[in-house]
């Protein structure tokens, strides 16, 4: 069977193009399993938890028996209260011993016998329960290991926190009573959060019984280096003539290794740009030009992982006000993981800290966010009305005229808000331009703001469009000193794009000020300097 990227559920390399996983797998066997930890893979929304969960599985059946459960496979009814979960819990393992003729040779038959028979027992207790675990621990032929996938399932059950606790109480006298040699969990939501969604008050929010649970800080997302290794397979067996190295790391510039968004990536670059017209070799589609058309196909589809992004801003409106101010604003926010919204937002995978700064997560979720925010206020927005308007005023023989763009938003501007105070031009200024840049590129092209580049003073976005580039430095005046240093800047930006025209777009509070279009030569580039 051909090999295919897959963004479906679990990811296997026999049958899918995905990164391999033996160093984190190694890792994770040596630095925690092998060393007795409990701990929690707790990643964004389709991050590879499960795919990773699965492959460990396998990767430590030589040295461990291994439980692996999914609690999505226990219904909402089996948390209501002790009994259910002890039973629905037993069965699940009697499923598995069923199943896994290892694990039944493994696993003492007694042992085993005395937890299944606390099924038929009235007021069966937790308690009881693990004194049966304790004794199959004791008496296995290797050390046990139990993984539990989704315990989101379980979060906003008292019976689960329960089931921490006693985790957590064997595993403090393990020497005397033995229990699983390691604990594995994974899920979204890490344990203290478990607490926070059952007992929201601020006294127990932060009260987990399962604070045992060592700190997990392997790095999940793929590298540049691993993203060329998948492509070197997908191109051993399609021979694209493709810059393995050049495509990975602009899909890394996209995704900053975000495994789901690399694969989905691929699989639209490998299965959707062939029926393009303007793809009609392969070649062409493993390029930037096919990552970034790959990229705008996105931006068009309601994946799950989009639907739980916006879901999740939906429930978390601080959380929301803040990316809103980093992306619009290039807003400077510390980090500070003992902050609600902040914590909840690195927790999904949304935003992540860069230098004690929080900044977006990866280009992808920016270009959606700005998107879906653009989108919301333009339905009753005069600046998006005007960009829609004018239009056709830009866009000749399938080009953008990005010159013409800024003359007629500085005309408007000044026209319409040339008098307000510098705390709104400040605060609203940037996003004016995007709000009237949207519909003149929407369907055809896309942009999105450089993160490396923005302070709040600047902020660089990028625009695709036809299959050309343009590069537009937005910035608050603060001089003319730092005026010519933002030119420098830009030149600079330049070079990093292969371009040798850009575009400044300065707010100026200068009464002095003169409103209107110049162009600028600094050694081979050109700047077109738009002053509002």
């Amino acid at each position: 069977m051909t090999r295919f990227f897959n963004t479906e559920g679990r990811c296997k390399p026999d049958e899918h193009y995905m990164v391999r996983l033996d160093d984190r797998l190694a890792q994770m066997k040596e630095r925690f399993v092998d060393r007795g930890k409990y701990f929690v893979i707790n990643r964004g929304r389709q991050y590879g938890k499960t795919t990773t969960l699965m492959a460990l599985e396998e990767y430590l059946r030589d040295s461990y028996v291994v439980i692996a459960m999914d609690f999505q496979m226990m219904s909402t009814a089996n948390f209501a209260d002790e009994p259910r979960f002890i039973i629905a819990f037993i069965e699940y393992l009697e499923d598995l011993y069923s199943m896994d003729e290892e694990l039944e040779r493994a696993i003492d038959a007694d042992a085993f016998e005395n937890l299944t028979a606390l099924k038929d027992m009235e007021g069966v207790t937790l308690d009881k329960m693990f004194r049966c675990l304790s004794k199959i621990c004791k008496t296995a032929k290797k050390p046990v290991v139990l993984m539990i996938d989704e315990v989101d399932s379980a979060s906003n059950n008292q019976v689960f926190i329960d089931f921490l606790a006693q985790l957590r109480g064997y595993y403090l006298a393990r020497d005397r009573r033995p229990i699983f040699h390691s604990v594995i969990l994974a899920g979204v939501y890490d344990i203290k959060n478990l607490k926070l969604k059952i007992r929201p008050d601020s006294e127990h929010q932060y009260n987990s019984p399962w604070n045992i649970a060592a700190d997990f800080d392997i790095d999940m997302s793929f590298s540049v280096g691993q993203i060329e290794a998948m492509l070197a397979e997908y191109e051993s067996d399609h021979q694209t003539g493709m810059d393995r190295k050049a495509v990975a790391n602009e899909i890394y510039q996209y995704t900053s290794g975000y495994p789901y968004l690399v694969s989905a990536i691929c699989k639209l670059m490998d299965e959707k740009l062939p029926a393009q017209e303007a793809f009609v070799d392969r070649k062409d589609i493993w390029t930037a030009k096919g990552i970034s058309e790959a990229v705008k196909l996105m931006m068009k589809i309601n994946t799950p992982l989009f639907d739980s992004l916006v879901k999740q801003l939906d429930m978390y409106k601080d959380l929301r006000k803040t990316i809103e101010e980093i992306i619009y604003q290039g807003k400077r926010v510390p980090f500070s993981p003992a902050e609600k919204s902040i914590n909840m937002g690195k927790m999904f995978g949304f935003i992540k800290e860069e230098n004690g700064q929080l900044v977006m997560s990866n280009r992808i979720f920016e270009m959606y966010l700005l998107s879906l925010f653009i989108t919301e206020e333009s339905l009753d927005n005069s600046v998006f009305k005007q960009g829609e308007r004018d239009r056709s005023q830009f866009l000749f023989g399938g080009r953008l005229n990005m010159d013409r763009v800024l003359e007629k938003f500085v005309e408007y501007f000044h026209d319409i808000y040339g008098e307000r105070d510098v705390q709104f031009v400040e605060e609203y200024g940037r996003k004016f331009f995007l709000l009237y840049l949207k519909p003149i590129i929407n369907g055809t092209g896309n942009y999105y703001l450089e993160a490396q580049t923005r302070d709040t003073g600047r902020t660089d976005v990028v625009v695709d469009y036809a299959g050309e580039q343009f590069v537009i430095e937005m910035k608050i005046w603060r001089g003319n000193e730092y005026n010519e240093r933002g030119e420098k800047q830009l030149t600079g930006y330049l070079d990093y794009f292969h371009q040798n025209k850009g575009y400044l777009l300065s707010f100026n509070f200068n009464k002095k000020k003169e409103i209107g279009i110049k162009t600028i030569i600094l050694g081979d580039k050109t700047i077109v300097e738009a002053v509002v």
